[in-house]
């Protein structure tokens, strides 16, 4: 309560109306295109005032307090005039300046603008003193070790763990599971079924209730040498239906397709088939959005930027956000690019006589040229060749891609080629109605907003892979957004599923274009999430398989795209040349892959501290790979999903039927936790107390 009163006479200008221009005050952002605020920002304030003005009506005076306190204390917890060093005081954490103090008369209300085109008042904390020699343990590749696996749990939660993994291995509880979860809250009501969450699933594979609430975790993970992924995993309970319907419909052009002769029919790849229209099917590991409208696509940045806050205010810097690009536009716009990227492959491949990229064909404007020549004087040649690009070893590419990532360009018009035959202009793409075209720039917008602000807050970005048939669109998108603002260091990382066949192409094929444009290249391997779906829709359509035929096949993808990365890195350093040019995450679960990694770590002379190589694995699974990586000094992630009990269920249901399917490494992880629990009874450590002395790399 003194904290409290003590903050409040700070800001003696605190207002909670939403009198004047109607923007939210204490602090939240808002998002403004030009001169106006957009629409989703402009319903969002109106929603607050009058919510605000509802409950202010109704309460009592002591109600009014209590709910004023708390408002202030959600408020300016990260806020600029917030008492950082009273904050790091309380925690026993130095700041390295410690005479470095935010002026306590700065108003709450009166917010900064950045570029991106937010007003805020956050501003993230100073970074804590970094120890000298910081506390490293020796790593036990063969991960057997419980302590090292679990010195960063109470004696609770590893019951809790083993608990967990006891109904995981459960088949007709995990099949079950949603229907069981509604079941047991109707019977019990919310109190108690939030209550019974907690102390099971909830508790074991989510961070908390939101960015307040997560922070305890986040700290203890650091001071044991982890850092945060973070993830708001709230999720529609869709049913099939509605997530079918919502998925044609955002999916087809509202204008009727293109004449003849001004586009091929369309890819079967890229088609809508309404038996794969809920894209939940045959998938357990990965979130789904589901495109309702564009304000929700507000909200779902909005949402990402919460997220950027609570890592930034809590990691000093080393914290990553994950987003997906289905959740902020339409799905259909994705799948029309992803068509006019495959269709732009194959006419270059029709112009150099076979199989390949660009990149590996080194053609230059000059062979273009030539292809034309039968053409003769043509004008729509000439102006199509005016646009054409190149980078600095003269390598043509048909576009302007940057275009892409520009809110002033239109796709329609700018994937067009000349015939070869005829030298008439043809569309890659069907013409773009100007809604749709509108829509595709607001989802630009939305990343480029987020992006930027990941870039102040001194937070990296992960853009997730999708389905094969959006990652065309989604790829060439990051790659434009890492040569904008990868420029000092790798802001935003792509990913790569390497359980398909084009995996090793296609990152050797993104790295090359990092070195010729001169930007930081940062990717995050993981093995896949949606092997079952591609193959069925593969089958069902008539297209070839994109995914390897088995494990192995996959494993070796794997392998072989890391190698290649690390190969790269050591040329950087050989060649004294910033080693972190190249970035990558090895998100895997498979401890063979990660010992892969560390192994070749060694051979190649990349250590930890060269920061250019880092391990990641979901909280609440593989904590035997996690902490002993972090203990002994490697970057060490966790993927920390948050959220209201109530709606994250979808995301809890997806980690049961997920271990299910791993049950073999569920019992390695039940037998250290059962090692874990025994040495802690023999040795009087029931209730140890977690306390750790590491710094993350």
């Amino acid at each position: 309560m003194a904290f409290l009163r003590s903050v409040c006479a700070q800001r003696t200008n605190l207002v909670y109306s939403c009198s004047g221009s109607g923007s939210l005050s204490a602090g939240r952002r808002q998002y403004q295109s030009g001169p106006n605020k957009s629409a989703a920002a402009a319903v969002a304030s109106s929603n607050v005032c009058q919510t605000s003005n509802d409950e202010e009506s109704s309460y009592s005076p002591k109600q009014h307090q209590q709910s004023l306190r708390k408002r202030v204390f959600q408020q300016v917890l990260f806020a600029p005039a917030f008492n950082q060093q009273q904050y790091y005081q309380q925690r026993g954490i130095h700041t390295n300046d410690t005479k470095s103090q935010v002026t306590a008369t700065q108003s709450l209300g009166s917010d900064a603008k950045s570029s991106s085109g937010y007003t805020s008042s956050y501003r993230p904390p100073p970074r804590p003193k970094i120890p000298e020699n910081p506390q490293r343990d020796p790593l036990d590749v063969s991960f057997n070790d419980p302590n090292a696996a679990f010195k960063s749990k109470t004696t609770w939660e590893l019951v809790r763990a083993y608990l967990v993994y006891i109904i995981c291995s459960s088949e007709k509880l995990v099949e079950h599971n949603m229907k069981l979860m509604k079941v047991a809250n109707t019977i019990l009501g919310d109190k108690l079924f939030t209550a019974l969450m907690k102390a099971t699933f909830y508790g074991h594979f989510v961070a908390g209730e939101d960015q307040i609430k997560i922070i305890p975790t986040l700290e203890r993970l650091r001071s044991f040498g982890v850092k945060p992924i973070l993830d708001y995993s709230v999720e529609e309970d869709l049913s099939q239906e509605e997530a079918e319907k919502r998925e044609v419909e955002s999916s087809v052009s509202s204008m009727a397709p293109a004449p003849a002769g001004d586009e091929e029919a369309t890819l079967p790849q890229y088609k809508i088939d309404k038996t794969f229209a809920d894209r939940r099917f045959k998938v357990n590991s990965a979130r789904t959005y589901f495109y309702l409208n564009e304000a929700t696509c507000e909200r779902n940045m909005e949402t990402f930027i919460k997220c950027l806050e609570a890592v930034s205010g809590a990691t000093f810097g080393t914290g990553i956000t994950a987003i997906k690009l289905t959740a902020l536009g339409r799905p259909q716009l994705l799948l029309q690019l992803s068509e006019v990227i495959m269709r732009t492959r194959k006419y270059m491949e029709d112009m150099v006589g076979g199989q390949g990229n660009v990149l590996t064909h080194h053609k230059t404007i000059k062979d273009l040229e030539k292809y034309y020549e039968s053409l003769g004087d043509n004008k729509n040649v000439k102006e199509f060749l005016k646009n054409v690009t190149s980078d600095k070893e003269g390598i043509l590419h048909l576009f302007p891609w940057s275009g892409i990532v520009d809110e002033n360009s239109q796709l329609s018009d700018t994937f067009r080629v000349p015939d070869p035959k005829t030298g008439q202009m043809r569309r890659l793409t069907s013409q773009i109605p100007h809604k749709e075209e509108e829509m595709f720039r607001n989802m630009i917008r939305r990343l480029n907003t987020i992006v930027k602000t990941a870039a102040e807050l001194d937070v990296r970005i992960m853009i997730d892979a999708e389905q094969t048939y959006f990652q065309p669109a989604i790829s060439r998108i990051t790659l434009e957004m890492m040569r904008k603002y990868n420029k000092d260091k790798a802001i935003v990382f792509n990913t790569y599923q390497c359980y398909l066949r084009q995996a090793f192409s296609e990152v050797n094929t993104d790295l090359e274009q990092a070195k010729r444009q001169n930007f930081y290249f940062g990717a995050k391997l993981v093995r896949g999430a949606y092997m079952e779906q591609e193959r069925a829709r593969a089958e069902a359509l008539g297209y070839p398989d994109p995914v390897n035929p088995d494990f192995d096949a996959t494993t070796e993808m794997y392998h072989k795209t890391l190698t290649e990365c690390l190969r790269r890195i050591k040329i950087l350093k050989d060649n004294g040349e910033d080693a972190k040019k190249i970035g990558i995450m090895v998100a895997s679960h498979n401890e063979d892959t990660v010992r892969y990694a560390i192994q070749k770590m060694k051979e190649i002379g990349i250590s930890p501290e060269d920061k250019v190589i880092c391990f990641g694995q979901l909280l609440g699974m593989c904590d035997y790979i996690t902490f002993p990586l972090g203990q002994a000094g490697y970057s060490a992630y966790k993927y920390i999903p948050y959220g209201p009990v109530q709606e994250v269920l979808p995301y809890l249901s997806r980690r049961a039927q997920e271990n299910k399917g791993v049950l073999k490494k569920i019992q390695k992880e039940k037998r250290l936790l059962l090692a874990e629990i025994a040495r802690r009874l023999v040795r009087g450590q029931l209730f140890y107390k977690p306390k750790g002395n590491y710094v993350p790399i």
